[in-house]
């Protein structure tokens, strides 16, 4: 199998995460995840003051641009650059060029790691948003998102649905 790079995908600017959105919609309905392994919009903490207060605000590093982190072939370039929002990869001509590792070392933010004490299997109670106070068994977890899928009773049929780290308690 080919090694994995960084590439650059110009977007539409203002709309680089709804195209992260697309590429990652794109992943799941295709089974691309070994393929594409990351998109990420590369964002940055500002102070910002207003009226006297201090505020931290995440803004945009390159806007107009997402970073991928993929498998180079014909198939994969296809889909990428046929995603709604993006206008090209950067390179010359029609040949994408991968970051160099010098390039992307800037560009790597750690990540904070969240620690877990529930797995697959184990049953969760929801703390917060819509699904406040639902009980259910995590069917799978996402430790990239920091999200479980869990199954819920809806309209008398189960549904999966996707619930942050944060909203939920082990039972």
């Amino acid at each position: 199998m080919a090694e994995a790079n960084w590439y650059v995908v110009h977007t539409y600017s203002g709309y680089e995460n709804k195209v992260k959105e697309n590429i990652q919609k794109t992943i799941e309905n295709r089974h691309l995840e070994d393929q594409i392994l990351e998109v990420r919009v590369p964002m940055q903490n500002i102070v910002e003051t207003k009226n006297g207060v201090e505020k931290t605000v995440k803004k945009k590093l390159f806007p107009g641009y997402v970073l991928l982190h993929m498998v180079m072939n014909d198939d994969i370039w296809y889909v990428v650059r046929n995603t709604r929002g993006v206008t090209g990869f950067v390179g010359p001509g029609s040949k994408p060029v991968p970051l160099t590792e010098a390039e992307m070392k800037p560009l790597v933010v750690e990540e904070e790691q969240m620690v877990v004490d529930f797995a697959e299997g184990d049953s969760i109670r929801v703390t917060g948003g819509p699904w406040k106070d639902t009980v259910g068994m995590i069917q799978s977890m996402n430790l990239g998102k920091q999200t479980v899928t869990i199954n819920v009773d809806l309209f008398s049929r189960e549904t999966p649905v996707e619930i942050s780290f944060t909203d939920i308690e082990k039972l």
